[in-house]
């Protein structure tokens, strides 16, 4: 009640400064970019942050895919830019960055969420896998900065916040046997997402890496390795496994805080993963 009576009459509480104010629920006016739109993770959080007002260019290969999820969020009221593009291909994401400028404005806001899962022992030498973890999980990430981060620093500029939101993994943080590739790969997001922080924080662009636990999303599937996928599957059993609605929620949360506030590192896990 006292909360209330404080912010009915505009008054402070003691020895706070007047920046003091309530979380934004709406991202109204602003422009995201989500890569690996096609399903996951990246489908939820488009969706999600359409509901909170953005309009959403959507950026993954499978275009069928893409229409099918900007029509939902038409009918939802929203508005998105479907943009089919292999984040590889670093002169595909630039062109999808000459859209986005021409089409929205300039994006705002980008989730950095194109990724792959490739887990074996490491004397299987499956040099082949060992590279398209690389090619997406690195290379892809850094073609998105590369495209579109003069539109986050041009943003902020005129707006005071932008935020640039790459998916990480727990994996970066943990060891787990036969996921020595893709551990990696996530580290090397979540240290560069650090370092970019000092690089474009002081241009008022926020960098956050968010590290989920297991989520069930596509990724799974593209598992190969018989130990791996056993290991996966007695999870299951054992644990509620996060949704990627959850991980939406958290973006979107990330984006919703004032301005001043950035959140450099998330962690999200099942309640009954250890670790």
């Amino acid at each position: 009640m006292a909360g209330v009576l404080l912010e009915e009459r505009g008054d402070r509480p003691r020895g706070t400064s007047k920046g003091v104010d309530t979380m934004n629920t709406s991202l109204s006016g602003r422009v995201a970019v989500v890569t690996g739109a096609s399903s996951g993770i990246g489908e939820a959080t488009a969706e999600h942050l359409a509901g909170l007002g953005a309009r959403v260019a959507v950026l993954a290969r499978r275009a069928e895919r893409l229409d099918d999820l900007v029509a939902r969020i038409e009918r939802a009221g929203g508005r998105a830019l479907a943009l089919a593009a292999d984040v590889t291909d670093a002169a595909a994401v630039r062109a999808a960055a000459d859209r986005v400028a021409a089409e929205l404005g300039g994006a705002d806001l980008l989730f950095n969420n194109a990724g792959v899962m490739l887990p074996a022992p490491v004397e299987e030498l499956a040099a082949d896998q060992w590279q398209r973890q690389i090619d997406l999980n690195v290379t892809g990430l850094m073609n998105a900065i590369g495209a579109f981060v003069p539109q986050l620093v041009a943003a902020a500029g005129e707006r005071g916040v932008a935020d640039l939101i790459n998916t990480s993994s727990i994996a970066a943080q943990n060891i787990f046997p036969n996921f020595a590739v893709y551990s990696g790969t996530k580290a090397f997001v979540t240290h560069l997402s650090r370092h970019l922080r000092a690089e474009l924080g002081a241009k008022n662009v926020r960098v956050s890496a968010i590290e989920p636990g297991i989520v069930g999303t596509e990724l799974q599937g593209h598992v190969t390795d018989e130990g791996a996928r056993a290991w996966l599957e007695g999870s299951k059993q054992e644990m509620e496994w996060l949704t990627p609605e959850d991980v939406a929620r958290t973006i979107g949360f990330l984006a919703c805080l004032p301005p001043r506030a950035n959140l450099q590192q998330v962690t999200i896990m099942p309640t009954g993963q250890p670790s």
